[in-house]
């Protein structure tokens, strides 16, 4: 009996998706704190550092999760309605996007970017982080492929094939980042551009893996992965009308949290340190959160290719009392061991008299998120993208206001710097619910 892709609206059903999606969110951030660890010992100020270049890279990391998240709509749809061999020409025309967008962002990297950081960064940090990002981007296509991967896995309800491709990127990363930052294990020192090459190479590793998986699953063949490998613009043009709205709207985000991060950084090295402490902590604690805005994207595509429009508010509703749920129940108990959880990064008292009331007010902002980002991928799901663009842009507009305001204008501390989260999470709650209850999402059922 073949196995059927379409999914429903069960508690199991949420979790059989979503667990496995957590466990490939959980290892590479658990990597990033490795990472930050290791670049903490290298002395006062790297760990700021790799903050600024890691939200840069960030910003091309997202334009392919933007990529990624309207495959992943797109496939979703297909598989609920039982059009499997569209999948694989879908993915390989995903595939063409991502390597051209990669290659404008090595050329942006290389042209552009000394400018835009001589400009608005300390000039204490700027050649640091000029020489590590022009390393560092070399490792985009790689990314771009292995987030395309996702798409297809969690798109065609395959999340927990997405463990293998992760453990190795992981394992890779871990080990060369401790060999060549200090230069042991028998490799060179490269110190903080040790960390670059090392991602680099897990990047590959990690790429290299998944698409040997799909190949030994049968995906190629059971989706037609490489039957059609020509260029065709019909499916290049679907996806990017569903993707290009959620590319620009994750690059917006993110270019908005580095221009916090540059804002930030004019208060010098100790904010800077703690504001990347709390960037890291976002990604942590939000592992199950973005695994279950994953699996709302996925299923209420899926839901709504199945004909079954009237449970998607139903579906929604459940997704977030699982994500509310565990996020609650992990955030609550570590209230009690700031102190000591912060103390892993940096011991020093000022540090930490600042870092715990930041603490704070970031865990009640990762609450918030734990609602908004299932509710805002559920709009993703239902094949609106325009109106993720337009919720994201109103709400960036009122986080940069807020920001400039606040650490500008008036320089407050960055514990109300900070406060931009609940701003965002709040007005990206609203704005996704006001959309999905108006019942609006209805007419459009085709993508």
């Amino acid at each position: 009996m073949r196995e059927t892709l379409k999914l429903e609206v069960t508690y199991k059903q949420i979790l059989q998706m979503s667990l496995p999606i957590s466990f490939a969110i959980l290892v590479p951030q658990f990597n990033f704190l490795i990472n930050s660890f290791f670049l903490a010992q290298l002395g006062k100020g790297y760990m700021g550092a790799s903050g600024v270049t890691g939200v840069y890279y960030l910003i091309f990391s997202v334009i392919g999760f933007g990529l990624n998240n309207g495959l992943q709509a797109l496939i979703s749809r297909r598989a609920g309605q039982d059009r499997l061999k569209e999948i694989g020409e879908l993915f390989m025309q995903s595939v063409y996007i991502s390597l051209f967008i990669a290659l404008l962002g090595i050329i942006i990297t290389y042209s552009a970017a000394p400018y835009i950081f001589k400009s608005f960064t300390d000039q204490s940090i700027y050649t640091t982080t000029i020489e590590f990002l022009k390393i560092r981007i070399w490792g985009l296509p790689f990314l771009y492929l292995y987030q395309m991967r996702n798409g297809l896995l969690v798109g065609t309800n395959q999340s927990k094939l997405l463990v293998y491709g992760t453990l190795a990127e992981t394992i890779t990363n871990i080990v060369l980042d401790y060999g060549l930052i200090f230069g042991n294990l028998g490799l060179p020192k490269l110190g903080f551009n040790g960390a670059a090459y090392a991602s680099i190479v897990a990047e590959f590793l990690g790429m290299a893996v998944v698409f040997m998986v799909i190949g030994i699953k049968g995906m190629s063949k059971r989706f037609g992965l490489f039957e059609t490998i020509s260029f065709n613009w019909k499916s290049t043009k679907t996806i990017l009308i569903q993707s290009s709205p959620l590319i620009l709207q994750y690059a917006i985000s993110i270019i908005s949290w580095e221009f916090f991060f540059i804002l930030v950084s004019h208060d010098g090295a100790l904010a800077l340190d703690i504001s990347q402490v709390m960037r890291l902590m976002f990604g942590f604690f939000g592992i199950f959160i973005w695994a279950f805005a994953a699996t709302s994207n996925t299923m209420v595509s899926n839901i709504i290719g199945q004909g079954l429009h009237e449970k998607v508010t139903l579906l929604v509703k459940k997704i977030i009392t699982l994500s509310l749920g565990s996020t609650v129940i992990m955030l609550l108990p570590i209230q009690f061991f700031a102190k000591e959880l912060l103390s892993i990064f940096n011991q020093d008292r000022a540090f930490l008299d600042l870092a715990i009331p930041v603490f704070r007010v970031v865990c009640t902002a990762i609450v918030l998120m734990s609602v908004s980002t299932v509710c805002l991928n559920a709009v993703t799901g239902t094949g609106n993208a325009k109106i993720n663009l337009l919720i994201e842009i109103f709400t960036i507009v009122l986080y940069c206001i807020y920001i400039y305001t606040v650490m500008e204008v008036y320089n407050l501390s960055i514990i109300w710097g900070w406060g931009s989260e609940w701003v965002y999470w709040l007005t990206i709650l609203t704005l996704s619910s006001l959309y999905l209850n108006s019942g609006n999402w209805k007419k459009k059922m085709n993508i």
